[in-house]
């Protein structure tokens, strides 16, 4: 028996849900405002919530992400008095389970409840959480989580992953986790850079080549895609890969079959393949460059990484377990943090990711020499500058006028 909460000002539409509700023995609970909804769903307890757009406090999309940061998220079922397919897009981002046009046919609302019970009953039924190795991967913003769980739910796979997001976010790290996480751990995890690769030697680097196939070719080589047999093939900044290149990698990850250079036989590859990139790739179609076929093959499980400027709460723990590094790496006792080191970093806008920030630590550990505690003067100058003028700016902004 599950039990189901419907948050919906119209007391017609809440006495036939609750009737349905109690018709497929579920327990039924109904409330006319998103305030009293949740202040319910933070009791716990709700499995499935019926969630009006239109309601007298507001739009019942902008709580979405209230209700999914809560412990014990339901799954949630959206409905509406009209089509709008924006608010459908929102919807389907926030994680919602479905979106039901109101008034809608009883058989397809109870089909939309018996999918996302069984949903729910399928996580919680799950064998347990999954005990990752997490080396090197630090986070506890709710953000963090939703990509941890995506891991755990890659390593689990067999399918090919596409990390996407910026500069410094840590999207290799991302995939070597996974790959260490798989059961393809004891295998090779091989890197592709498609970013360094050159035109001339593109071919004989991924795919290998027979001696004397070229100028130069004294002996034979193996090739990266060959390299990664049995493991992991991970593609670094997929998006920069050369076009006819393109074409030629959709056939190895078609059929796992490939002729190096000068080759008269094709040779075989049992490797799972990861890519990542800071560019947007579905765009790039759009504009023709980038493959849509070879797109839909990379991103079957895609995971996309939040940069460090929307999880502020990350930054402590980053900073102790990097600082923690540096330490045993010098061979000094833990330092300390001042409370204005926090702050200073916590105010910067970390264009280059966690990337930057460690670098930043490196600098500012460097920096304090003996000092048992890191405070904010130990910080790179450019790093307080900006932070100040950021910090003096807001207050000019609200109070002209």
């Amino acid at each position: 028996m599950g039990n189901i909460l419907i948050i919906d000002d119209d007391a017609e539409v809440r006495e036939t849900l609750l009737s349905l509700t109690r018709r497929m023995r579920h327990a039924g609970e109904a409330v006319g405002s998103i305030a009293d909804g949740l202040a319910r769903l933070r009791l716990g307890g709700v499995d499935v919530a019926f969630l009006d757009v239109s309601l007298p406090d507001g739009n019942g999309l902008d709580a979405l992400s209230e209700i999914k940061a809560l412990p014990d998220s339901p799954e949630v079922i959206i409905l509406t008095g009209r089509g709008d397919p924006d608010g459908a897009e929102l919807a389907i981002q926030g994680g919602v389970w479905d979106y039901l046009l109101k008034p809608s046919p009883i058989k397809e609302t109870m089909l939309a409840l018996e999918r996302a019970l069984k949903y729910r009953d399928g996580k919680r039924n799950a064998c347990g959480p999954v005990a990752l190795v997490m080396e090197d991967v630090v986070g506890r913003s709710r953000a963090m989580r939703a990509c941890f769980d995506a891991v755990a739910g890659a390593a689990g796979a067999v399918s090919s992953v596409l990390i996407t997001g910026e500069t410094g976010t840590g999207k290799e790290l991302f995939a070597r986790t996974i790959h260490q996480n798989s059961a393809r751990a004891a295998k090779p995890f091989v890197v592709v850079d498609c970013a360094a690769l050159t035109e001339t030697l593109v071919e004989s680097t991924l795919f290998g080549h027979r001696k004397g196939a070229f100028t130069g070719a004294d002996s034979d080589r193996v090739g990266l895609v060959k390299l990664a047999d049995g493991g992991t093939l991970f593609l670094d900044e997929v998006g920069e890969m050369p076009l006819n290149l393109q074409k030629a990698f959709l056939r190895v990850l078609q059929e796992r079959r490939f002729r190096p250079v000068g080759a008269s036989q094709e040779v075989e590859s049992d490797f799972r393949l990861m890519a990542a990139t800071n560019r947007d790739l579905d765009q790039m179609v759009e504009q023709g460059g980038f493959r849509s076929d070879l797109l839909y093959r990379i991103k079957t499980i895609p995971i996309g990484l939040p940069p460090l400027r929307e999880r502020p709460e990350d930054i402590k723990p980053l900073c102790v377990f990097r600082v923690g590094q540096l330490c045993e790496q010098y061979n000094l006792p833990l330092k300390g943090f001042d409370q204005d080191f926090f702050h200073v970093l916590e105010g910067y806008a970390w264009p280059g990711n966690v990337r930057e920030l460690f670098n930043v630590l490196e600098r500012a550990f460097v920096a304090s020499n003996s000092a048992r505690t890191l405070f904010a003067m130990h910080l790179p100058q450019d790093v307080r500058i900006k932070v100040a003028k950021a910090s003096l700016r807001r207050p000019a902004a609200h109070g002209s006028g």
